[in-house]
This record gives structure tokens, C-alpha cells and sequence, in this order.
């Protein structure tokens, strides 16, 4: 199966390490046109040098969001391929619901759910006026089921992105544009997951890795071979679904 993304323009947020750093040289491997949005400039600078147009911001400021989608169009590049990667758990660990505080529980909703929400509003009127459009978010497995990570925000917010993902493939699938998610298993992409790993104990991850059909962990490109199909003309019947990649675990 042949797949040319070489004239994409594509928007890849959370692209400063794993999933997301991942997707965006994926892309810029098949030839498109990458710009790379986080927040973590230092991470950021390790994609420069596969080609990689990159901007700093906070995801969850809106108007930060629409001013740096405004720069993108102002140089040509009107975005037509959004994928969402920003997220995680923002260094939190499993607490009781009783220790829950409104800061923990809101910071994983911006990050997770109001990032994608307001990177989808700002590519859509490109997309629109274009008549064609492919958005992926990255959701989890925590986002169709209980997670692994026992942080209640972290799974609520992504249960939430899975919902938004579904909707808008509704309201803008007229326009040409579709709307799907990834949803990995355990990828050892980030030094938060490394530490969720190291936390299971030779045990738990003994059973972990028993519980997945390959018998092996994922990796970031893993996730981004499916983002690229799901990008491509050859997922173009393809919108409001949720793919888990996992090994078979689900």
C-alpha cells in the first residue's frame, strides 16, 4: 500500500518527546511540511534538524493557540493535517479520590482534552474552506477503559478526548474533513512512563507484558504508523472511530 503524504501541511502538538516527537518526524520523513507546537523549547530544538518548523506555546491558551495557527497561514502553510499528542499526566501519581485537589484535577484536563479542543477550532476554518482535513488525536487506553495509571483526572480527561474526537468527526466529516483517535497501550515514550514502569516492580511488569498479545511493549513509532494511515487518502472512509494499538491487549 503506497502512501503519499509529501503535500501535506500538518500541525503535530505535544512534539517535543515520544509519541508526539515521533509523529512529526514520521511526517517529515514522508515529505510533508511539519510544524511542531509544545511547550518545551529544548525538546522542541531536536526536531529542527530533520526539517521541522517548531513553536513554543502553551496549548491551553487559546488565544496562544490561535495566534501561532494565524503565523502557520500567514506564511502559506495553511494547515490541513492535525494531530493531537499533547497530554500525559503532568508528573501526577495515584492518589486517593479523597486527595484531589481542583489544580491537579483541572491541569489534566487542559492538557489533555482543552489542548486538542482548541487546536481543533483553530485548523478547522483552513480546513473547511479547503474542503478536506484529517485530525487525529492521541487518546489511551485509559480513555475506553480504567487506567493503568489509577489517576482519576488522567483517565476522566481522556475518556473526554474520546468523546470530543467522536463529535467533531460528526460535525465536520460534511466538510471533508474526518476525525479519529489512537488509543496506545503502554509505550515506553517519555521519562513518565519510565517511571510508571519502574514503578510496577519486576512482578508487575512481568504480568504487564504477559497481558499483551505480542508480548512486547510499544514504541513511539508504533503509534506513528497509525497516525500517518489515518492521515492518509487511504483512511478516507475512515472517521469518528478509536484504534487501539496495544498489542492485542484490549
Amino acid at each position: 500500500m503506497h502512501i503519499d503524504l509529501s503535500t501535506r501541511r500538518v500541525a503535530v502538538t505535544g512534539a517535543a518527546q515520544g509519541i508526539g516527537r515521533a509523529v512529526a518526524r514520521a511526517f517529515a520523513a514522508e515529505g510533508a511540511r511539519v510544524h511542531a507546537l509544545d511547550r518545551d523549547p529544548d525538546g522542541l530544538a531536536l526536531l529542527e534538524a530533520d526539517g521541522v518548523a517548531t513553536a513554543s506555546l502553551d496549548l491551553a491558551d487559546r488565544a496562544a493557540v490561535q495566534a501561532a495557527f494565524a503565523a502557520v497561514a500567514a506564511e502559506g502553510d495553511g494547515i490541513d493535517t492535525l494531530v493531537c499528542c499533547a497530554g500525559g499526566v503532568r508528573g501526577q501519581v495515584a492518589r486517593p479520590l479523597e486527595e484531589i485537589d481542583e489544580a491537579s484535577w483541572r491541569v489534566l484536563f487542559e492538557a489533555n482534552v482543552e489542548s486538542a479542543l482548541w487546536c481543533a477550532q483553530a485548523a478547522a476554518p483552513a480546513m473547511k474552506a479547503g474542503g478536506f482535513g484529517r485530525i487525529v488525536t492521541i487518546s489511551s487506553g485509559a480513555g475506553l477503559r480504567p487506567s493503568l495509571t489509577g489517576i482519576q483526572a488522567y483517565t476522566a480527561a481522556k475518556h473526554a478526548l474520546v468523546g470530543l474526537t467522536k463529535q467533531l468527526s460528526q460535525e465536520l466529516g460534511p466538510h471533508g474533513i474526518t476525525v479519529n483517535s489512537v488509543a496506545p497501550g503502554f509505550v515506553l515514550s517519555n521519562p513518565a512512563t519510565q517511571r510508571q514502569w519502574e514503578s510496577y516492580g519486576p512482578e508487575g511488569q512481568k504480568r504487564l507484558v504477559e497481558s499483551i498479545h505480542t508480548r512486547r511493549l510499544g514504541r513511539p513509532e508504533d503509534i506513528a504508523d497509525a497516525v500517518l494511515f489515518l492521515a492518509s487518502d487511504r483512511a478516507s472512509w475512515i472517521s469518528g472511530q478509536i484504534l487501539s494499538v496495544d498489542g492485542g491487549r484490549s
